[in-house]
């Protein structure tokens, strides 16, 4: 039988397994900030606010640049000596994007933009690019994607004044370059009609939620307020729930509705709101119209401001403006003066609430305060209702099923010549019941 040669075995190679990353890390892009102010007493505010914006966008700072104008470059918002002086430091730093603490007109971010080598955007541009980040829902996507088109649309024309226009025969008003920023611009156009469309059936079934909640007797309430105030802290605090809250700025873009429980038993209906901000976009008031009805349809508002902050006057005043822009800033106004634990001066506390008609201070994460706000809650509530005495005929007990709606019914006595009922009911329905009072 024949041997077999059997080959030596080759040598085994050890092979270093390689680690996939599921989640590869990317880098941050590199952000420089321009101010431009004419107050130096708002330097830090401006700055802090921008940085955390920065931040909450996922940027990286790398470098700032302030200028005191009383008025903006109608071509570079920065004047052109002071651009040409910043693109070194651009350059140096590798920024990838220039961003302006202001709103910027589509000249000016296309001049900036053409000096600095680098791509330019302003305030609004930086607020709607968070927006897009934190938008989950169907309907904060819908909200989001109109106010960037809104936004983008005025834009669209500096795309094209880059590429050279070539003339047109006689009788032809432009070249390619034109008949393209027009077919998009009727794209984009068609978009926002679209979606203003779909965000209509949104806001008509916000409604018919709202009109549900009117059959319940609950009053109806909405936590309004800077953003990173602590709304969504607060009410988890006084109902329980378990609401999504982020130190970064706009964690809340979807309202939440809980049921709380006022000391005398009574049930109220609050609802958390998108937050507020200095200079909120117009596009983006116009896009959250929907969702910033749950602000005008309220009965009360419960204003929550951070104490702590160094600046909270001027949130306060910010977000008073965005009411007044909706209408609600006639409401009747709860001022919740919140994370009062940071603040040391109890007496500024104090002297706070004394100069604020209908306000508490409280800290919504320790829970400290909100017996105080609960009452205020219950004063405020009793303030919209008119104590009344009536008997209702027979066939009229509708009435009867409208108290339970829009107010508090105390007794409901069935008696042969009608139903005597004693109960708190709003204003209007008290106007109505005129013709069946009793004296009280």
């Amino acid at each position: 039988m024949p041997q077999r040669n059997v080959s030596a075995p080759e040598p085994v190679t050890q092979v270093t397994p390689t680690v996939t990353r599921l989640h590869p890390v990317q880098e941050r892009e590199r952000a420089f900030l321009i101010y431009v102010n004419s107050d130096p007493e708002l330097d830090r505010y401006v700055e802090d606010e921008l940085r955390a914006l920065c931040d909450t966008a996922g940027l990286e700072v790398v470098g700032e640049s302030r200028q005191r104008r009383t008025r903006p470059d109608v071509a570079t918002f920065v004047g052109r000596g002071k651009a040409e002086l910043l693109f070194p430091q651009v350059r140096e730093l590798s920024a990838d994007v220039v961003i302006v603490d202001d709103d910027l007109t589509p000249l000016q971010q296309r001049n900036l933009e053409d000096i600095l080598k680098t791509r330019v955007i302003d305030r609004t541009e930086l607020i709607l690019m968070i927006f897009a980040q934190r938008a989950h829902t169907r309907e904060g996507k819908l909200q989001v994607e109109l106010a960037q088109l809104t936004y983008e649309l005025p834009r669209l024309m500096s795309v094209y004044t880059k590429f050279e226009q070539q003339a047109g025969h006689i009788g032809v008003r432009g070249g390619p370059g034109e008949t393209k920023l027009e077919q998009d611009r009727r794209k984009v156009r068609e978009r926002i009609a679209d979606l203003q469309r779909e965000l209509e059936q949104v806001a008509r079934q916000r409604s018919q939620q709202r009109q549900g909640r009117r059959r319940l007797p609950f009053p109806f309430g909405a936590l309004v307020g800077y953003t990173s105030a602590g709304k969504s802290t607060l009410l988890n605090t006084l109902s329980g729930a378990h609401i999504y809250t982020d130190e970064h700025l706009f964690a809340t873009l979807d309202p939440t509705v809980r049921r709380i429980v006022l000391p005398d038993g009574w049930g109220v209906l609050l609802s958390d709101t998108v937050g507020f901000i200095r200079n909120l976009p117009h596009s983006l008031v116009a896009a959250f119209r929907a969702t910033l009805e749950e602000v005008t349809e309220a009965d009360f508002l419960i204003h929550v401001v951070d104490v702590s902050h160094p600046q909270f006057d001027l949130q306060r005043e910010a977000v008073m403006e965005v009411l007044a822009e909706l209408g609600a800033h006639n409401k009747p106004i709860i001022t919740a003066y919140n994370k009062a634990d940071l603040v040391r001066d109890a007496y500024r506390l104090r002297q706070l609430v004394a100069e604020t008609p209908n306000s508490v201070y409280i800290s919504a994460l320790k829970a400290e305060g909100i017996s105080d706000l609960m009452n205020r809650i219950l004063a405020t509530l009793h303030s919209l209702l008119q104590p009344i005495r009536v008997r209702l005929p027979y066939t009229q007990s509708n009435l009867l099923a409208q108290c339970y709606e829009l107010g508090r019914v105390h007794s409901a006595e069935y008696t042969p010549d009608g139903i005597v009922v004693e109960a708190e009911v709003t204003h209007d329905l008290a106007d109505m019941l005129k013709p069946y009072r009793l004296a009280i």
